[in-house]
């Protein structure tokens, strides 16, 4: 007699092969018993999130839910207790989970098997809806349930936990090849996101959560769209330093490859069989790295790899026996009038129908037995951390609502010590210190000098007092002496002037007869040249004697005036040569 799952396998595979009538995508993906609690179980958290502020859901509410689920979408008399406060968002939360996943449910293909079935060779109702209801409730026979799941042995303990690694395992390779199938189904990518460990915890996947609901995007394109920009973007397309998922840079790009490593081994291997298993057998090799054979997820591992590839090869061999046969398939890939490579791929055409095949199959078997297991969170250890169910992975891991964790006294007493400098330890130096470099000067020695001007610069030495000689100070006696006052007659200022415009005329002509020519003006302006040029001798024999002419001029003193012949003796002797008081300077220093 044949059980519900091969029932409902018959029905699944009507679906596949005509889903393209009713669907957008031909790589929806179909969603069985357990995922469909776990999906359940989120929509409830969600709800009460909005309305009761914490993503909780207490497991008693997600089995009532669950049975007025079934018989809500499957039109059977709704059962005597009563439904849950919010049922009707936490309803409309479900579909829209499905809905941007590109995924079904069960219920949903039963309802569409009506209208996609052929009246000639399909079935009319493989499946019933009491039938169904069982089946998805767990109420069914045990009898019609898988033997490893009733352990009858006394060493049940080991038995079971072996039971539920192989499940969790099992449950990951599904998985990773749901991904290649439909890359939009968030739940998957969950499941895989951190198995094998790649640092990728609750914060990550939160992070991510959110990049995904603020481009109203699958988790899997948010993570994509962010590693390529950072793999092949400009600077100008770069995600901002600031984008929380640059701490979670690494484990994303290793997630990314290892997806692309299996799309390389879906595209370049034509043969389904040998395709399939070699993506079944990259996945086991990523998740053994580093264990040891006695490791339980090691034997899991093997275990599961060894039937998966046992079944692609059967599918594979049924497929082909389909085509010969003159049978329409399963073929996901009906390209679509305005688009030659629409839902699908040229590479691993084939491959992909052995893939959705084998996965409708899992969406096939019963609901876990003990459902407190699946949806707890004590979760079998996949990733090198602790095991966390779905639920715990969903949540965020900050405080969504209510009061903060610490007070705002203590808060802004921490923020207060981190803000206030720290004394730095005083650093021993070799003898070679000049060649550090010198720290900022702290606030304080910075603002003692504001400006330049304040700043002290060096002050060159006074110049050393010399002896001056009997000759000056005879001369400076006779300049004393002959010195009048201010108050002079305008005579005598007048012949002054008179006896100084022919000397200048005198000086400035060229002619050599007015120079020879004898004259009273003449007499007395060359005799005033003469004089002069004496003065001129007697300051350069001083100066050779060491005098203090050598000394810099100093600020010119207010003179009083005097007759032309006093004037011109006195300048005579303060007169130094061309450079003389710089180069008595550097020589004296």
């Amino acid at each position: 007699m044949e059980s519900v799952g091969d029932h409902l396998k018959v029905m699944l595979k009507v679906f596949r092969r005509e889903c393209h009538k009713v669907l957008h995508s031909e790589r929806t993906t179909i969603h069985g018993a357990d995922d469909m609690l776990m999906v359940l179980q989120l929509a409830i958290a969600e709800v009460n999130k909005q309305h009761g502020g914490e993503f909780k859901v207490a497991l008693s509410d997600v089995l009532m839910a669950w049975k007025h689920l079934l018989l809500d979408k499957l039109h059977l008399p709704p059962p005597g207790s009563a439904r849950l406060e919010n049922y009707d968002l936490i309803l409309e939360a479900y579909e829209s989970f499905l809905k941007r996943s590109n995924t079904v449910d069960l219920v949903d293909v039963f309802s569409m098997y009506k209208r996609l079935r052929l009246v000639e060779s399909d079935p009319e109702e493989p499946v019933s809806s009491i039938q169904l209801f069982e089946f998805l409730s767990g109420s069914m026979e045990v009898s019609e349930l898988p033997d490893s799941s009733v352990p009858s042995t006394p060493s049940s303990k080991s038995r079971s936990c072996s039971s539920q690694m192989k499940m969790a395992v099992r449950r990951v390779f599904c998985s990773y090849l749901n991904l290649l199938v439909n890359s939009k189904n968030d739940m998957a990518l969950a499941q895989t996101l951190d198995v094998p460990s790649r640092a990728l915890g609750r914060q990550a996947f939160t992070d991510l959560k959110h990049a995904a609901h603020n481009s109203n995007n699958s988790l899997f394109l948010a993570v994509t769209s962010f590693v390529r920009a950072i793999q092949l973007g400009g600077k100008g397309y770069a995600p901002a330093e600031s984008d929380p998922l640059r701490k979670h840079v690494k484990g994303l790009s290793d997630f990314v490859q290892f997806l692309d490593n299996l799309d390389e081994i879906l595209g370049e291997i034509p043969d389904p069989s040998a395709c399939g298993a070699r993506l079944v057998a990259a996945i086991r090799a990523a998740l053994v790295k580093g264990r040891s054979s006695g490791d339980a997820v090691y034997a899991a591992a093997d275990e599961t790899t060894k039937e998966l590839k046992e079944r692609i090869c059967q599918l594979h061999q049924i497929q082909k026996q389909t085509a010969n046969g003159g049978g329409t398939g399963i073929s996901p890939a009906r390209p679509r009038a305005y688009a030659i490579n629409h839902a699908t791929a040229y590479g691993g055409r084939d491959t992909v129908k052995v893939l959705m095949a084998l996965l409708d199959e899992e969406a096939s078997t019963p609901l876990c037995r003990n459902k407190a297991e699946l949806l707890s969170e004590d979760q079998p250890v996949l990733n090198g951390a602790e095991g966390s169910c779905i639920l715990t992975l969903f949540r965020s891991p900050e405080v969504s609502a209510g009061c903060s964790p610490e007070p705002l006294k203590n808060r802004v007493q921490s923020r207060l010590e981190l803000l206030k400098p720290k004394a730095k330890d005083r650093v021993i130096r070799s003898q070679f210190a000049c060649t550090y470099k010198d720290e900022d000067l702290p606030l304080n020695r910075v603002l003692e000098f504001p400006s330049t001007s304040q700043v002290p610069t060096c002050v060159p030495p006074a110049p050393k007092p010399t002896n001056m000689p009997a000759v000056d100070e005879d001369e400076d006696e006779e300049e004393t002496a002959t010195a009048k006052p201010e108050c002079l007659n305008k005579e005598q200022s007048a012949e002054q002037q008179g006896a100084a415009a022919p000397a200048a005329l005198g000086q400035r002509s060229g002619n050599a007869q007015n120079r020879g020519a004898a004259g009273p003006g003449n007499k007395k302006k060359a005799g005033v040249q003469t004089q002069s040029k004496s003065n001129k001798r007697k300051q350069v024999d001083s100066d050779q004697h060491g005098g203090s002419e050598n000394e810099p001029p100093q600020k010119k003193q207010p003179t009083v005036k005097v007759p032309a012949k006093t004037v011109s003796k006195a300048s005579s002797k303060k007169k130094l040569i061309a450079g003389q008081g710089k180069l008595t300077s550097f020589f004296r220093v």
